[in-house]
């Protein structure tokens, strides 16, 4: 019995995987990062970004925490002043872009003009 506890004690935080289904309905291209509002992490991270040309469709598969909260945000390529959710950054406040980390996959989140 103390064995169990002390390894459950010692147990990570359950991980979960959750996907992002993104469409850019904007003439441009777009940028798209997803910010941890619960710890340090940003995705895809290292200073990169998921990029969506005009009209496309992406399926952004995460890797995260079980419960963790996610918000996207995304910008014109090369123009951080027109944005959609959080923005670049994690700057922003925003309604509607933020997904708990449960699993499955997210409703088609459109990037329109």
């Amino acid at each position: 019995m103390g064995l169990a506890l002390a390894v459950a004690v010692a147990a990570p935080a359950l991980a979960a995987d959750v996907t992002f289904v993104m469409r850019n309905d904007h003439p441009n291209a777009v940028e798209v990062e997803l910010y941890s509002q619960d710890r340090d992490h940003i995705w895809p991270g290292d200073g990169q970004v998921f990029y969506l040309d005009d009209g496309e469709t992406k399926e952004i598969p995460l890797s995260c925490e079980e419960g963790e909260t996610i918000c996207y945000g995304a910008w014109i390529s090369g123009d951080k002043q027109s944005y959609w959710g959080v923005g670049p950054e994690n700057a922003e406040n925003c309604e509607n872009c933020c997904y708990t980390c449960t699993g499955g996959e997210t409703e088609q989140i459109n990037l329109t003009e």
